[in-house]
């Protein structure tokens, strides 16, 4: 199996730059059809509608109900096919660039992923996580391609709501451990292949860039403004952390989140914010290193990202309900099975207990 790294064919990422979107789309296409939320449309409309004019361009807006399901994907590849575009743009967050990129893929049409928020790593992968109707993961669809373009705007992501930076931080926060978990079983990544010394690298970095300008990349948010840590932040939720994944593979973070859904109480919860308390978990059943571990949880307790269930909405833990979420984070065609040994839902239920804990215990210890 040869080694393989995947990536958007190009980047942008700067303040103020969707209003260039009309200008990068020219060598795709003449006629967006632009994948949005309604309160979505309202923030980005006149920043495009400016280059609109400029470069003669015809918008077409689509609003997206919500959930990036089978029945979703169906009704836009039908409106998409009878608008005569012959681009999609997907704008808002990762659900909405799920959906714009399945449908891109079904109607064989380039696809510009322009993020609002930088809440998931999903912009840049060639992958769209199908849930049903009703949230509750389903499936992954393998795309032939990354995105032809990713373009984000520092300035509006530095006016969204803290909360969804923090979110694409505990996304971005599995991407090491998860690469390094694909590493040590040899396991393939998301593109048929394996991992390469750079995706490695960059998984790592992802990391690293969290860890060293998180916490101030936060306060930039908190007050509204744009700064180098925030640029920096956002490149690693976005960029890093997307190449991660996808070129090295992701491991039990991200499948004990999936098993989270099928639990009602969670559906609150941003992606990210489940993933923090896989990542936990997944540190649990290695027995990392006790220094590790205690820097990814002061990590998460600095951000203000999930450490125990109470956080996602369980406050009883109820055995039965946490065996639920095993054996979904355990099925065969979700990720567990990339994990360097053997593992079962006995043990995920086990190690979840116990990152509740631990959780528990850390943050006692700084109310005191």
């Amino acid at each position: 199996m040869a080694n393989i790294i995947g990536s958007p064919e190009r980047y942008v990422q700067g303040s103020g730059v969707l209003a260039e979107l009309c200008k990068h789309v020219q060598s795709m296409g003449k006629s967006p059809f632009i994948l949005v939320s309604e309160s979505g449309k309202k923030r980005v409309e006149g920043s495009i509608a400016s280059g609109a004019r400029e470069y003669n361009t015809k918008l077409t807006f689509e609003t997206f109900r919500g959930e990036c399901s089978r029945n979703e994907i169906d009704r836009l590849g039908s409106l998409f096919k009878n608008s005569g575009c012959d681009v999609i743009v997907g704008i808002g967050g990762g659900k909405i660039h799920d959906t714009a990129k399945a449908v891109a893929h079904y109607a064989k049409a380039p696809i510009v992923i322009v993020p609002t928020i930088a809440a998931t790593d999903a912009p840049c992968s060639a992958l769209s996580v199908i849930y049903s109707d009703e949230g509750v993961f389903e499936e992954y669809l393998f795309l032939p391609r990354n995105p032809n373009m990713v373009l984000v705007d520092t300035d509006i992501i530095s006016k969204a709501p803290a909360r969804l930076l923090v979110s694409g931080m505990g996304d971005a926060l599995a991407t090491y451990f998860e690469a390094r978990a694909c590493k040590q079983s040899d396991s393939g990544n998301f593109i048929g292949g394996k991992y390469t010394v750079t995706s490695m690298a960059i998984a790592r970095l992802c990391y690293d860039t969290l860890i060293a300008d998180g916490v101030k990349a936060l306060a930039a948010v908190k007050a509204g403004v744009c700064t180098k840590a925030l640029e920096n932040v956002v490149e690693a939720n976005t960029y890093l952390s997307g190449i991660g994944f996808e070129s090295c593979g992701i491991a039990a973070a991200h499948a004990i989140h999936n098993g989270f859904t099928a639990i009602a109480e969670t559906h609150h919860c941003y992606h990210g914010e489940k993933v923090a308390i896989g990542t936990l978990a997944q540190l649990v059943l290695e027995n990392a290193d006790t220094e590790e571990f205690a820097q990814v949880m002061n990590f998460c307790l600095d951000v203000g990202l999930p450490t125990t269930l109470a956080d996602l909405g369980i406050n009883e833990i109820k055995v039965p309900e946490l065996m639920k979420v095993a054996e979904l984070a355990c099925s065969p065609n979700d990720t567990m099975g990339n994990m360097p040994f053997a593992v079962t839902p006995r043990m995920v239920c086990d190690a979840i207990i116990a990152a509740d804990a631990l959780g528990r215990e850390y943050k006692a210890k700084r109310a005191k």
